[in-house]
This record gives structure tokens, sequence and C-alpha cells, in this order.
């Protein structure tokens, strides 16, 4: 069945494997600093925006997934390896994608910090206006003391390593 709603924002990879549809305007918007979305990007911090599941469509291919912990999922191109997404396990009503994966990422702006604890220096100057908190600080739906994360970690590991 073919989604008849005009899209708001629309996105996706690299390659052009993998696209998406934002069917309403985004309702939360920022950056993560957290180790996990560093490593996820590869950057020094993950920016993303936040629409309710019932807004969103892959319109185009399918996403590889990453379950980079036991509280959440990555969306992810197989083919040329962009990030495209975020989902808490425990809030499927919610969606997050990559800005830099939106056709016109400049159409949000971050309005929040998130990730504070593993924030590099040099970034500390990105959204001065904005308060940076904690991961975590925001009700997560689980306690992130607890999740068990699956990522690799930050050093090299033997072959055949995998996550506990």
């Amino acid at each position: 069945m073919t989604d008849t709603r005009t899209p708001t924002l629309t996105g996706g990879c690299q390659c052009g494997a993998i696209r998406y549809a934002l069917y309403a305007a985004p309702e939360r918007t920022g950056i993560c600093h957290c180790r996990m979305c560093q490593k996820a990007t590869g950057g020094p911090f993950l920016a993303w925006t936040m629409v309710r599941a019932a807004d969103f469509a892959w319109t185009r291919g399918k996403p590889g997934v990453f379950r980079s912990s036991s509280a959440a999922e990555r969306d992810f191109c197989a083919e040329c390896g962009t990030p495209l997404g975020f989902r808490y396990l425990k809030r499927p009503e919610w969606v997050d994608v990559t800005i830099g994966s939106l056709d016109q990422p400049g159409a949000v702006t971050p309005g929040r910090v998130m990730g504070a604890e593993s924030r590099l220096a040099w970034c500390a100057t990105l959204l001065p206006d904005v308060e940076p908190l904690a991961t975590g600080s925001l009700t997560p739906p689980e306690d992130l003391s607890r999740i068990r994360n699956l990522q690799h970690p930050d050093h090299d590991t033997p072959p055949g390593w995998l996550p506990p």
C-alpha cells in the first residue's frame, strides 16, 4: 500500500538504497555526546530529530539494524553504512532520525544537548545557550545503569570477540 500523505521532511542514506519520509514536523531535536552515539556515527556526537512512529515510513529499501544495547536499536544502510535512526525498544511510538541523513538538514535546529558526561572539551561551545544533560536524565524508558552494552568496546579485542 502506498502512503498518500505528503511528507514534511525526507531523507536517506549516502548511496540511496534507503529512503524515508516524515509526515509531521519533528517534536524534538538535539545532539547527543554519549559514547554510544559517538561510536555509532564515528564522530564527536550524533545529531537527531524525533518524530512519532505513526508519522514515519521507510519509503525505499529496508535498513540494517544494530542492537547497540539492551535498550535500543540503531538503523543504518547495510550498503554504505550511513547511520539513519535510533529507537528505544520500550518506546516504539517514537523514531529518531539522524539530522545528517535528512535531505534538508537545515530544516531542524537542535534544542537539546545530551550525553554531557562524554562531551569532548572542544565541543563545549556548541549550543552554548542550551543546558547540557547527562545520559538518562530525561526519564529514559528503563534504568540505563542496568542496560547491557552490546557495542564493541573502545579497545582492541581478540578475534571472535562477542558482546557479553
